[in-house]
C-alpha cells in the first residue's frame, strides 16, 4: 500500500470512529469542522459495484465518483446504513423514490462497515417536480436573510443559505426523527438531516452546534443546532428539503414572509 493509500485509509477510518461515537453517546455532541468545498455526485447510468467484505458505502461512493448521501438513496439504503458482501448497487438514481437492492447477508457472511457519513451533497440531476400538495407543515428553521437560492440540477445550489449570527437558534422545520447528527459529509460542517416520514426529509448545515443525537424525535419549531461557518466562509444555515431523495426549492415549501 502506497503511502497516500495508507494517509486516505487513516482519514476514512479516523471519521467513522467519530461517526460511530457519535451514533453511540447519549450527550450532546459538539465539535468544530473545517472548510472545505462540497463535493458532487457524477452517475454512471447503467453502471453498479458489488459490495466487498470490508467495503464501506462511504469509501465505495468515493472510489465512484458519488456523494454517500446519493449512493444511499439511489439503492434505498436506510440507516444505519448498512451493506453486505455480496449486494450490488446502482451507481446511478432511478425513476421515482429509490428502492433497495439489499437482501439479508447469506448465512456465515460478515457486513460491511457502517459509513462515516450519510448522505446530502445532490448530483447534477433535475430536482423531483414538487407535488401539488406536501405532507409536512413546513416553517422555516430561522430567521435571516436569503443569501442564496436554490438552482435545479446546480450541484452547489440544492438549497437555500440563510444569513444569520453564529449561535442563532436552528429549529426543525416540521416534525420528524434525527436520522443524521455530524460533521462527516465534506462541505456541510455541522450537519443536521431530519426525516419527516418515508418521503420527506430536511439538511440544516454549517452549524457552530449540534443539540440532538441521532434517533432523537423533534416537533417543528424545536431548536436542534445552533449558527455557525462550519464548512462555509461566515456564518449561516444552508438548508434543504429533499423529496424521495430528490432536492426541491425550498422557498416552494417555506411560508411566505
Amino acid at each position: 500500500m502506497t503511502a497516500a493509500a495508507r494517509g486516505a485509509a487513516r482519514v476514512v477510518v479516523a471519521v467513522l470512529m467519530l461517526a460511530l461515537i457519535a451514533a453511540c453517546s447519549s450527550k450532546v455532541v459538539r465539535t468544530s469542522g473545517g472548510s472545505s468545498a462540497p463535493g458532487t455526485s457524477t452517475p454512471k447510468p447503467g453502471a453498479s459495484v458489488m459490495v466487498r467484505r470490508g467495503d464501506t458505502l462511504y469509501r465505495l461512493a468515493v472510489a465512484n465518483g458519488i456523494s454517500p448521501m446519493d449512493l444511499a438513496l439511489w439503492n434505498g439504503i436506510a440507516a444505519p446504513y448498512t451493506i453486505y458482501p455480496g449486494q450490488r448497487l446502482r451507481l446511478y438514481p432511478g425513476s421515482g423514490a429509490a428502492r433497495g437492492q439489499a437482501s439479508r447477508p447469506p448465512s456465515g457472511t460478515t457486513t460491511a462497515q457502517r459509513p462515516p457519513v450519510r448522505p446530502t451533497q445532490a448530483p447534477p440531476q433535475p430536482a423531483a417536480t414538487p407535488p401539488v400538495n406536501s405532507s409536512v407543515r413546513w416553517r422555516w428553521p430561522t430567521d435571516g436573510q436569503v443569501l442564496n437560492r436554490f438552482a435545479g440540477g446546480d450541484p452547489t445550489r440544492q438549497g437555500i443559505d440563510i444569513a444569520g449570527k453564529s449561535g442563532q437558534p436552528v429549529r426543525a422545520a416540521g416534525d420528524g426523527v434525527v436520522v443524521y447528527s455530524g460533521s462527516g459529509l465534506v462541505g456541510y460542517g455541522e450537519l443536521v438531516i431530519v426525516k419527516h416520514d418515508e418521503q420527506w426529509l430536511s439538511a440544516y448545515g454549517h452549524n457552530r452546534t449540534r443539540l440532538v443525537n441521532e434517533g432523537a424525535r423533534v416537533q417543528a419549531g424545536q431548536q436542534i443546532a445552533e449558527m455557525g461557518s462550519t464548512g462555509a466562509a461566515r456564518d449561516m444555515l444552508h438548508f434543504e428539503i429533499r423529496y424521495n431523495g430528490k432536492p426541491v426549492d425550498p422557498l416552494q415549501y417555506l411560508p411566505r414572509r
